[in-house]
């Protein structure tokens, strides 16, 4: 791969993820869906053990969407480490997600996403993603 071309496909997984956050926060159920693989494999954890992986599109779609029902939420994340080999690439963000639930009740957690995105034709699917919080904040009204 040229320079120009890891520069390019770093840009992309930026994009990539940037969409990734604001469909999850806005509920864009199938911009989200367009964003992943079908056989995604999808786990989450505190980051003391490894997380419970869920596989799948939809059972991870139907995962999101209970974890953010009844929410507002707002996903931040940064400083990509990305690892590029041809059409795959591994990342590593920081990640800060806040949930607000109806019930006043909030969480806020801090920590990093472990990813595998793959390259489908012209765009970035994401193959697998570890979310693990290293600090969550609870908090209740």
């Amino acid at each position: 791969m040229t320079d120009q071309a890891e520069l390019i496909a770093c840009y992309e997984l930026t994009q990539a993820k940037a969409k990734y956050c604001r469909t999850l926060d806005t509920r864009d159920w199938n911009g989200l869906a367009a964003l992943m693989t079908e056989d995604i494999e999808f786990g989450m954890g505190d980051g003391h053990s490894e997380p419970e992986m869920t596989v799948g599109r939809d059972a991870t779609l139907a995962l999101l969407q209970s974890l953010v029902a009844g929410s507002r939420t707002a996903h931040q994340v940064h400083t990509p480490e990305i690892d590029l080999n041809g059409d795959e690439a591994r990342v590593i963000w920081a990640v800060q997600d806040r949930a607000v639930y109806d019930n006043g009740m909030s969480v806020t957690g801090y920590g990093h996403y472990t990813e595998r995105w793959v390259r489908r034709g012209d765009a970035w699917k994401l193959a697998s993603l570890r979310l693990r919080h290293l600090i969550t904040d609870l908090h209740s009204s």
